[in-house]
């Protein structure tokens, strides 16, 4: 399940792909429509409108779907595929559903092409980057790892790993033994919230990483690790492999690979991705 958060018109919403298909937070929609400073209760009220006037139980076309959360923990929230969508949307009454409407059709169509395409994705979020400023020595190292960790959770997956949790706690083992930081950890130390860690990592971070994950990789598939103990022990052993080669280079160049700095502090220029 691949989770990544939207913007539309500066507001955040948050959406994963289930069943081949994009699912949006119901919440995040009627906060980007509406303003409400309580969505979840607008969203109560309007179930509860829906009901009373037209005999309508708005929960049925939902499901609930884990979202990563403002405190980077996820947790089971209302999500509507496309269609519903713009169920959901006939139900506010707001002057900014209809442009809201158009923008969920071309992100449905974007997605079938997509789909048919997948060099497409990777374009578009090339693309993304690009026009947030990062450079391009940056974007194909992001790219890459993207790869690298696609390639990873692919590993884990045929190897029985299915639930969030899991992924959560491999990937925290080959961040604690890479960077002496679990992923939480690591993104106090750059003031983050909702914003995805690897997007405000520099050069070398971003190297490690990969390095960590594909170590990883390499290392699950030569001892054919099946059981969570033997996979978590070979997460912690990839990263082992990144750690030492991290410290080596700190210890040879005087300086420290972890960085407190990240790119929103860099909005206008490329300070953070170069160095």
């Amino acid at each position: 399940m691949e989770t990544k958060i939207a913007i539309f018109r500066g507001k955040k919403v948050r959406r994963t792909i289930y069943n081949n298909e994009w699912w949006f937070s119901v919440v995040d929609m009627i906060e980007a429509l509406t303003d409400s400073k309580k969505p979840r209760d607008y969203w109560y009220r309007m179930k509860k409108r829906e009901m009373e006037k037209a005999g309508v139980d708005l929960s049925t076309i939902c499901r609930q779907l884990k979202l990563e959360s403002a405190d980077g923990k996820y947790y089971t929230t209302d999500v509507v595929n496309t269609e519903n969508a713009f169920r959901i949307i006939q139900s506010i009454p707001s002057p900014k559903a209809e442009p809201f409407k158009r923008w969920l059709a071309k992100v449905g169509y974007e997605r079938v092409q997509e789909i048919e395409d997948p060099e497409l994705a990777t374009k578009r979020t090339k693309a993304i980057y690009k026009a947030k400023g990062y450079s391009e020595n940056w974007i194909e190292k992001r790219m890459r790892g993207i790869a690298i960790r696609e390639e990873l959770t692919d590993e884990w997956d045929k190897r029985g790993i299915k639930l969030q949790r899991e992924y959560a706690i491999l990937t925290s083992e080959i961040s604690k033994a890479a960077f002496g930081l679990t992923p939480s950890e690591y993104k106090n130390l750059k003031g983050l919230k909702r914003e995805n860690l690897r997007d405000h990592m520099n050069d070398l971070e971003l190297i490690f990483s990969m390095l960590g994950e594909a170590s990883t990789t390499e290392i699950t598939r030569s001892i054919n690790a099946k059981e969570f103990p033997k996979l978590k022990k070979a997460a912690k052993d990839g990263g082992d492999v990144a750690g030492k080669a991290r410290k080596d280079l700190e210890k040879k160049s005087g300086k420290k690979v972890v960085s407190k700095q990240n790119y929103l502090e860099y909005p206008e220029n490329e300070k953070l991705i170069e160095e």
